[in-house]
């Protein structure tokens, strides 16, 4: 029997529970004298996995998605969340208390404008408000002619009394084999950046960056080895590390110490305002850093220098170490797979299998390989219909049985020490129908598209995206999520700041690795997507050339369902791409599985062409 030890599937959603906790929550923000809160889905780092103590979104109305916000009124109370949660929402909120409010009708903002009361005094914790937001924020509230206050201490925190501590798990040095650059050296090319953009120094927010920069990793949050914590890094000078002394053993203080300065968290406002002083320009990090540090920077006589943080370019353009660890990743990734898959095309035409099998069994397989630490996001198992919810999440409530003449749709990754990965694959059980093969080719074909595309340096992401679109747009079809995003090395699954997308705008760079990722959904029948994890790398030789172009290697090694696949739609090309993919896969993969499993691996990559 298989076993998930990294997920979990029951609904925690109490929604009878949010009627109680809103009139404590009204009780005391009339007690502080506000008419009005912000919960947003986030903690102190803008984290996309936050510790549970930080979870206030979910205490209070009973939604556990990863994005949302509620907005809290004397007489009102809303939740607004995106396209995927809408229906979560509504089932997990108790609706009487809450309105669920679609993003796609309306924003926070725009909410607040026509909802908060003339004269009305709104809170806010500025801690969980970037600088953007508190500007948005700011402009709302001003004109529903109400006052936006910067509360200290949040007052979910003062009425959550059985609130989780926050966590303490060890900080881990990075093996240097694996990190491929020395901490001096990065900080050397960080200190770099900050002279050519003429700043005094940079406050890193994202603990993705500041693991990256110190070559530590942690378990403070779920699916990412993050430990959370704070950098400043002047222009001139030693850097200073914020992290709780509890996590740090002997020789990890010992060996950050002669690096940086350690200290506590709660040192940081005092020296982001030491670090201000005499006027100072200092860089926050638009997307993570609270607008609190910009408060302290100002009051101190500073000046905010608000924008992209130049480590975020420099760990997505991964170096050769962190490369070779990735492909070693991936390669142990593609045989857990491959034994998956070949369980699954066994198991699931008996009619018993659900989609928390499916998930506890892919977990395992990778688990046997002995080097797991984690899932990197918790698997998507969709059976038929439940596969065109994008996001969908299985719980004990959900779970539905696989059926046969049916797609299931498995999007799932691995942390392992040497990397992340992130794959998904679109199955048939039984007989795919003629319109799903149809539907299945087309979004391979526009994975094979961006697969093959090559392009000058300089594209960004949003240049790239039709290539995966074009296909489905000529029938009349389309996909609502981007192409693709970033992924970290041994870090966050997704990771900024390039992607494959409409708001694509970071050009693409050597060593970036991003997914490769287009799908087609129809509403309550069945979901496709096809996922790959591309490297950005040199392009092909041109004679004639009038600029450098990139390329994509591909780093993920798993087959294609050739079931759904309908060869007549495929262009010669393609055919001889995915054809060269499965032979590659069998190839690599093949050696690494057991008899059995490579027998089947022989028939999933046989060629197409005749």
């Amino acid at each position: 029997m298989f076993e998930a030890k990294f997920q979990t599937f029951s609904d925690a959603a109490a929604p009878a529970l949010g009627t109680a906790r809103l009139k404590l929550l009204r009780a005391e923000l009339e007690r502080r004298g506000l008419d009005g809160f912000i919960v947003p889905r986030a903690d102190a780092h803008q984290n996309e996995y936050v510790p549970p103590c930080d979870e206030r979104l979910a205490w209070l109305t009973g939604f556990s998605g990863s994005a949302g916000v509620a907005l809290v009124l004397r007489e009102e109370a809303a939740i607004v969340v995106d396209g995927r949660y809408t229906l979560q929402a509504a089932a997990q909120v108790d609706t009487a208390s809450f309105e669920v409010v679609p993003l796609a009708e309306t924003t926070p903002e725009r909410w607040l404008e026509k909802h908060l009361p003339a004269g009305a005094h709104f809170g806010f914790d500025p801690w969980l408000i970037t600088v953007e937001g508190e500007a948005k924020l700011r402009r709302a509230v001003a004109a529903a002619g109400g006052s936006l206050v910067a509360v200290d201490g949040n007052p979910v925190d003062a009425v959550w009394l059985d609130r989780p501590a926050p966590p303490l798990a060890p900080v881990t040095l990075r093996d240097p084999a694996l990190a491929g650059e020395a901490a001096p050296d990065k900080i050397a090319r960080i200190k770099a950046a900050l002279a050519e953009q003429k700043l005094d120094a940079l406050v890193i927010s994202d603990p993705h960056s500041v693991a990256w920069t110190f070559n530590i990793r942690g378990g403070d949050v779920a699916f990412t080895p993050l430990p959370l914590s704070w950098a400043i890094v002047p222009r001139e000078g030693r850097p200073t590390l914020f992290v709780d002394g509890r996590k740090l053993s002997n020789a990890a203080r010992d060996s950050l110490a002669q690096v940086a300065e350690i200290a506590e968290p709660v040192l940081l406002e005092r020296a982001v305002e030491m670090a201000a002083g005499g006027g100072a320009t200092i860089r926050l990090d638009q997307a993570t850093a609270p607008s609190l540090l910009a408060a302290r920077i100002e009051a101190a006589g500073g000046k905010v220098s608000a924008g992209p943080s130049p480590v975020a370019l420099m760990q997505a353009a991964k170096n050769a170490a962190e490369l070779a660890g990735m492909r070693a990743a991936h390669l142990r990734d593609g045989a857990a797979l491959a034994r998956f898959l070949a369980w699954f095309d066994a198991e699931a035409p008996k009619g018993v299998l659900t989609e928390i099998d499916v998930v506890a069994a892919l977990e395992t397989f990778r688990r046997e390989t002995g080097a797991l630490k984690d899932v990197s996001f918790p698997s998507i198992s969709g059976a038929g219909p439940n596969g065109a919810i994008v996001h969908y999440r299985v719980s004990e409530a959900t779970n539905r049985r696989v059926g046969m003449d049916e797609l299931f749709l498995i999007d799932s990754g691995a942390q392992y020490e040497d990397g992340t990965t992130d794959v998904t694959r679109t199955l048939v059980v039984g007989t795919a129908s003629p319109e799903m093969r149809d539907r299945f080719t087309r979004v391979l074909k526009g994975h094979i598209g961006i697969a093959r595309a090559v392009f000058p340096l300089g594209t960004a992401g949003s240049q790239l995206d039709s290539f995966a679109r074009q296909h489905l747009w000529a029938a009349g079809l389309d996909f609502d999520h981007g192409t693709g995003h970033g992924v970290g090395a041994y870090l966050s699954v997704h990771e900024g700041p390039a992607r494959i997308s409409k708001l694509g705008t970071v050009p693409l760079a050597r060593g970036m690795v991003l997914s490769n990722e287009p799908g087609y959904y129809k509403t309550g029948a069945y979901g496709i997507r096809l996922e790959n994890l591309e490297i950005v790398a040199d392009g092909p030789a041109v004679a004639g050339a009038e600029k450098t172009l990139l390329a994509f290697e591909t780093l993920t090694l798993a087959p294609f369902d050739r079931r759904a696949i309908e060869p007549a739609l495929l262009t010669p090309g393609e055919l001889a791409w995915i054809d060269a993919y499965h032979a590659r896969v069998r190839g690599e993969i093949g050696p690494l599985v057991d008899t059995a499993t490579r027998a089947w691996l022989e028939a999933a990559t046989a060629p197409l062409a005749g």
